[in-house]
């Protein structure tokens, strides 16, 4: 008997990678391939062929098209990087490379974006979506019917031949209003000239289905529903199955970010806090520069490995470590130039392991506190993902600081959450 599968596709940082569901989410096959570096720039540009992301994606489904039978492809949903954004032409042809989320040359055209946007607008910032968009407009001159799209929407577009569509998640940073569901009056005066803004849907939407040269591209069926996607983030914690007021997720990755299941959006961009809608509800947010790069710092992983059996996690060190690699700091505390805190060092590489592990759990907290002073609630269950999501000692911490549950998430991984975005649409139907 053949059953339905749903896929979600990921698109990270360094690698693509997909997964197959069956309607109760389990995981019955997936595939992944590396994703070669982006080229570095001068005046902090960081850009990429667009052609390499489709590569990697059509590599990745093929593989994973091998291995379904006895599944049958039902949905499918993609997830791609927050603020990756390219031009191209109303048939999808890029006109250039795309600009990542980390590239941050567009600051004349951040410049002009925070003379017309509100103060508490995510699209201001040389990082954003919005100020890419504009920098690239002066320098293409694009045609008239041009495109502004994210990562994920170029992609969905490939895979269905529809372009000019994205999703809540990904046009937050371009401009777009998720509590009113519309592109807001003060973009008029930024002139866009012959951009065409997309269409905007919930994650999880419908888009088209998959078109002839796609399934022959990917192994894929002809006619397979795609949906409109999100972010990679956003992916990550639909993945987790965090779903309700409270539930909160923290990312011990290179760095710290935390997020947090919201009935009303919270925005304080001194402190980088925004909101994603998820559903009828929000996903508030804040990232500090401490994490797991500090960590790495200082030791290796498998020397992190031998220590932590040595940890003494309901005995407090009582160092007061502020861990970060170089000064500078926005959430939850906005100062550019708030030292590191490192000392003193004791003699015992574990015990000073120990305190960095405190030191980043400290801030963890403080960063619950000031969301929730912001007006997010708090967090009554924390669902770790991450690197650092395993160690059962700094969960010990952390739960000792935090005083609520703290569990690693059982799924960890954004194509998850882009694969049960891919089921729901199903289930809109």
């Amino acid at each position: 008997m053949v059953s339905p599968c749903f896929i979600g596709v990921d698109i990270g940082t360094s690698g693509c990678r997909t997964v197959a569901i069956t309607e109760n989410g389990r995981i019955v096959a997936s595939a992944r391939t590396n994703l070669p570096p982006p080229l570095r720039e001068v005046n902090r540009g960081v850009a990429q062929d667009p052609w390499v992301w489709w590569n990697v994606t059509t590599r990745v489904l093929r593989d994973l098209s091998a291995k379904l039978p006895p599944y049958r492809p039902t949905a499918l949903c993609l997830d791609g990087t927050s603020s990756t954004l390219l031009l191209c032409t109303p048939d999808g042809d890029p006109l250039g490379p795309a600009l990542m989320y980390n590239d941050t040359r567009s600051s004349a055209e951040s410049a002009r974006i925070a003379q017309a946007a509100p103060a508490d607008s995510p699209a201001r910032g040389a990082s954003s979506s919005l100020a890419k968009a504009l920098h690239l407009a002066r320098h293409l001159q694009p045609p008239l019917g041009s495109r502004a799209l994210h990562q994920a929407d170029w992609l969905i577009g490939r895979l269905t031949g529809r372009f000019g569509v994205t999703d809540w998640n990904n046009a937050l940073k371009l401009g777009y209003d998720p509590l009113q569901e519309c592109w807001p009056d003060w973009l008029e005066q930024l002139d866009l000239g012959p951009i065409a803004l997309p269409l905007v849907l919930p994650p999880g939407t419908t888009i088209g289905k998959l078109d002839e040269e796609a399934a022959l591209a990917t192994g894929l069926p002809l006619g397979v529903p795609v949906a409109a996607g999100t972010t990679d983030s956003t992916a990550a914690v639909i993945a987790t199955g965090a779903q309700d007021e409270g539930d909160a997720v923290t990312c011990l990755g290179s760095t710290l970010v935390l997020k947090v299941v919201s009935r009303t959006s919270v925005s304080a961009p001194e402190y980088g806090v925004y909101s994603h809608r998820l559903g009828n509800l929000w996903l508030v947010g804040g990232a500090s520069n401490s994490g797991g790069a500090v960590l790495r710092r200082f030791f290796t992983d498998a020397e992190m490995a031998r220590m932590t059996c040595r940890l003494r996690p309901d005995e407090p060190t009582e160092f007061d470590y502020y861990p970060l690699l170089s000064p500078g700091e926005r959430f939850p505390t906005a100062d550019p130039h708030l030292p590191p805190r490192l000392s003193p060092r004791p003699s015992d590489d574990a015990r000073f392991f120990q305190g960095l592990l405190e030191g980043i759990a400290a801030i963890e907290a403080r960063g619950y506190r000031l969301l929730q002073s912001l007006g997010a609630p708090p967090p009554t269950h924390v669902f770790s993902i991450g690197g650092g999501a395993n160690n059962l000692a700094w969960e010990r911490i952390r739960r000792r600081m935090l005083g609520i549950p703290v569990t690693a998430a059982a799924v960890q991984e954004a194509a998850y959450g882009a694969a049960l975005l891919a089921l729901r649409s199903m289930h809109q139907h």
